[in-house]
């Protein structure tokens, strides 16, 4: 498989290594500061997680934090389970770091429940004030802020997408998740359907059983079908799932998320994921210079990217438009 990145290669940066160019503010005092990372669903193991986890390092070693050197970073993994995140959110806060960072809104969840008084940053978060973290986005006004993942608005750009590499697709599926965050990215694309003449219904994801079920049933009643996937659907756990069905009923399908394409995926329209890790860095930066969770505004997405999966695109018998192609920030043949 050849990538094709008009940004390049992100490379992966080891948690002791210091290679990156530091800020010139340097602690005076020589005690090492201690972060708390706990990640909801992903393993160590994930490549999409060691890209996220070392964008985050990266972003704290620009600034001027090593590991191992005026840093410490202790890692906790949820992956996926209610209790192991329970639990794992109760270590990092007994550890007493001076902050704690939350990868994705379970994660925030725990930590949240866990402590209300030692910082909390987070990232990859949907919808911080629906979900309790914060008062406002603008005035947090707890020991929690961070940086969000999606603005729902976006969502109706999955369709026009959709629209433009498989114009045959006349009826979608969307796959959403339970809650505000489903039915607010639903109701985005639902709102553009009228101008492109395509009808979209929801599908509602509980299990895995039901995916299972709910996907070739579509398939069999919708010639001409499409998917989107939205946020909040799945993890790591049912992502090769949803990949393997849609290739199955072979329905082009466009994701929130570049994982679903680098996994096999036809295409996404998402957050540049790494830039927010990175960007994320310097909230807890701040907060282990002093500042205050609750004075730090939310922070929305800044950059996008689509990536394409040409090899998939081929295998749906897809003649990718040029405008689709100029527009891709990456390539995966």
């Amino acid at each position: 498989m050849r990538d094709l990145s008009r940004r390049g290669v992100i490379g992966l940066v080891g948690g002791a290594a210091a290679a990156w160019p530091v800020a010139a503010w340097a602690q005076q005092d020589g005690r090492v500061r201690r972060i708390g990372v706990l990640v909801s669903g992903l393993s160590a193991e994930d490549p999409s997680w060691q890209a996220r986890g070392n964008a985050f390092v990266q972003g704290l070693q620009e600034l001027g934090w090593g590991v191992g050197r005026n840093l410490r970073i202790d890692y906790r993994w949820g992956l996926g389970n209610v209790d192991r995140l329970r639990r794992s959110a109760e270590e990092l806060v007994a550890l007493a770091p001076d902050a704690l960072y939350a990868a994705a809104g379970p994660a925030t969840t725990a930590l949240q429940q866990a402590t209300s008084s030692l910082p909390i940053v987070f990232a990859n978060v949907p919808d911080p004030v629906g979900a309790g973290y914060v008062d406002s986005l603008a005035r947090p006004g707890g020991n929690i802020t961070g940086f969000m993942n999606i603005e729902y608005g976006q969502s109706g750009k999955w369709l026009e997408l959709l629209n433009q590499i498989a114009p045959r697709v006349a009826r979608v599926a969307v796959l959403r998740g339970q809650g505000i965050e489903g039915t607010s990215q639903f109701a985005a694309i639902q709102a553009v359907a009228p101008s492109l003449g395509v009808e979209v219904s929801p599908i509602n994801v509980r299990s895995d059983a039901e995916i299972e079920r709910a996907v070739p049933d579509f398939s069999r009643h919708a010639p001409n079908g499409g998917l989107i996937v939205t946020f909040g659907v799945a993890g790591a756990s049912r992502r090769d799932q949803i990949i393997a069905l849609a290739a199955r009923h072979r329905l082009p399908a466009v994701y929130f998320s570049r994982d679903y394409v680098i996994n096999g995926g036809l295409i996404c329209y998402s957050t540049d994921i790494l830039d927010l890790y990175r960007r994320s860095a310097s909230y807890v930066d701040r907060i282990l210079k002093g500042g205050k969770p609750g004075d730090l505004p939310v922070q929305a997405p800044t950059k996008y990217e689509t990536v394409l999966n040409l090899k998939t695109a081929k295998s749906l018998g897809l003649e990718v438009p040029v405008r689709v192609l100029t527009r891709a920030d990456e390539v995966i043949e």
